[in-house]
């Protein structure tokens, strides 16, 4: 997968309904918005992260299956097998991961979707913190982007690793493309650092518009959390 082949697929696509199925056991997801979801061609959906279960939610729900960046730490876990064979993409979110890169260019130039948390750390889910990435790739591949707004994932004060209360409510809520033109070599910094703050400003307004459509809180900062910047 860290060689720039697509990853696999054939769980992510087959395990996606029994999935979401035993979620809905537990939790009472909602889904707003999908109608904004390209049906085919390559995408880029960029969601806020609050809680230990976005990644699995982003990945099961939603009306495609996404190839979603994980951090390296979350495969030499025992989830470890089920990340590998559902497709996602291992990241080290410490150095510039020029495999992760190459395989999230082959999934889009494939017409595939891909999921990236520009925060780059699970947190208070506001967006305070924004990396480039997701700009990046837009312009590398003209791919859209898709915001997806998560809330109620980590409940109130919850630790790194709270789980939502049995029964919660967990709401899903995606925005309308964010398009820009795909831009051959070479791409400024410039240019990547000013898409970006465009797309932040645009996430930003979706997160206020979620909270308003769903009636949900932000859990806040997670306790013992300084929320420093990760390089």
């Amino acid at each position: 997968m860290r060689n720039g082949h697509h990853p696999p697929t054939w769980l992510l696509h087959g395990g996606r309904p029994a999935s979401r199925w035993l979620i809905r056991r537990r939790y009472d997801v909602r889904e707003h918005g999908t109608g904004y979801v390209p049906p085919q061609g390559p995408l880029i959906v960029a969601a806020n992260h609050t809680g230990v279960i976005d990644g699995p939610l982003l990945a099961i729900f939603g009306p495609r299956p996404v190839h979603a960046l994980t951090k390296e730490e979350m495969f030499r876990s025992r989830l470890g097998p089920l990340l590998r064979v559902t497709g996602q993409i291992e990241l080290d979110r410490f150095a510039t991961d020029l495999r992760a890169v190459r395989t999230c260019l082959h999934v889009l130039e494939h017409g595939g979707a891909v999921g990236i948390f520009p925060e780059g750390n699970r947190g208070a889910g506001n967006l305070t913190r924004f990396r480039n990435g997701a700009a990046y790739l837009a312009l590398v591949t003209g791919a859209p982007i898709v915001p997806l707004m998560m809330f109620g994932t980590r409940p109130k004060a919850g630790g790194r690793d709270a789980m939502p209360a049995r029964g919660a409510v967990l709401d899903l809520v995606y925005g309308a493309p964010y398009r820009v033109a795909r831009t051959p070599w070479p791409r400024t910094r410039t240019l990547v650092a000013a898409t970006s703050d465009a797309l932040h400003a645009r996430m930003l307004e979706d997160l206020a518009a979620g909270l308003v459509l769903t009636g949900q809180t932000m859990p806040g900062p997670i306790p013992g959390d300084e929320e420093k910047d990760r390089p």
